[in-house]
């Protein structure tokens, strides 16, 4: 019977599904135990992770017999493509999975960084009344959208943002602008820099790649709008995070959003710990019931119908 490790967290009914038919060992722990993962990997026919395995170096080595790998979510920058490729193992995200998830964090990271009066709860509840000053707080309808990518994550954003009344537009070098798909989701296209100046939110949506580590860095970050409000729900590499915290205490931008960053977790002395307006959660923009649920069970099915041809 084809084996299959899986080292993070999976939806319990897709393991079950997998465990119908092949041998599974599923310990979500394996991720952090790095010894135990180089043990389990040598007879496995399969590997399903998440973000924080890193399918690389000694742990890809050990995984002599691997010709699958399932990835729970579409960022492959843990996983090194070209030497899996090399030695025939295919790799398969949940590509689509968990867009609605994102999307939906993006529009409400924006709805509550633009409006600001919903991050007052300790003060309100410490018996302050900060009502004159939250009142100055800005609506969404009739502000810019700018998205930094344009594939599907971008898309279904774009459709949430506008059925709020925001304008939308779109950075991505891989789509011309005749492009139909500007058209079809009624976004126009704009140069980066022109979508960072006239932007009153941005949110990325670009893998972490060579010419995208570093993408946003303290010239770019200072050509936003002022005001203007960052979400980053792609890669913290993206992001200079130093440059970012000192343009919110400057007051230079209204707010961020981060759900993601360049160590993960975060390391004690981070340049984001105590910035004002910033909103940092733990890589959790994609993972809601749902799209645990359809990301497990798209990897499992991907993985066994690899396994049984």
């Amino acid at each position: 019977m084809k084996r299959i490790v899986i080292s993070e967290f999976m939806d319990a009914p897709a393991v079950e599904e997998l465990r119908a038919r092949f041998e599974v060992d599923y310990r979500p722990a394996l991720v952090d135990d790095s010894a135990a993962l180089a043990t389990a990997l040598p007879n496995a026919d399969a590997w399903i992770v998440r973000n924080r395995t890193q399918v690389r170096g000694a742990l890809l080595d050990a995984a002599s017999k691997v010709r699958v790998v399932g990835r729970l979510g579409v960022g492959l920058d843990n996983i090194d493509v070209a030497a899996c490729a090399a030695r025939g193992i295919r790799v398969y995200p949940a590509t689509g999975a968990n867009a609605e998830s994102v999307a939906e964090y993006v529009i409400a990271m924006a709805l509550v960084l633009l409006r600001g009066a919903y991050l007052a709860t300790a003060e309100v509840a410490s018996g302050s009344w900060p009502r004159t000053a939250l009142s100055g707080g800005r609506e969404a309808s009739g502000k810019t959208l700018g998205l930094v990518g344009f594939g599907s994550i971008g898309r279904i954003t774009a459709g949430k943002a506008r059925s709020l009344g925001l304008q939308v537009v779109a950075h991505d070098p891989q789509l011309g602008d005749d492009d139909p798909a500007w058209a079809r989701h009624q976004v126009r296209p704009r140069s980066l820099d022109a979508l960072l100046a006239g932007s009153d939110v941005v949110s990325l949506h670009v893998p972490l790649t060579p010419q995208t580590k570093g993408l946003l860095g303290r010239e770019r970050l200072a050509r936003m709008k002022r005001g203007a409000i960052l979400v980053n729900t792609a890669r913290g590499g993206v992001v200079d995070e130093a440059a970012l915290a000192a343009l919110l205490h400057d007051g230079h931008l209204g707010g961020a959003a981060l759900d993601v960053f360049e160590s993960e977790p975060l390391a004690a002395g981070s340049p984001l710990a105590g910035v004002p307006r910033l909103v940092l959660t733990p890589h959790i923009a994609g993972l809601t019931l749902e799209s645990n649920a359809r990301v497990s069970l798209m990897v499992a099915a991907r993985v066994a119908e690899a396994l049984s041809t």
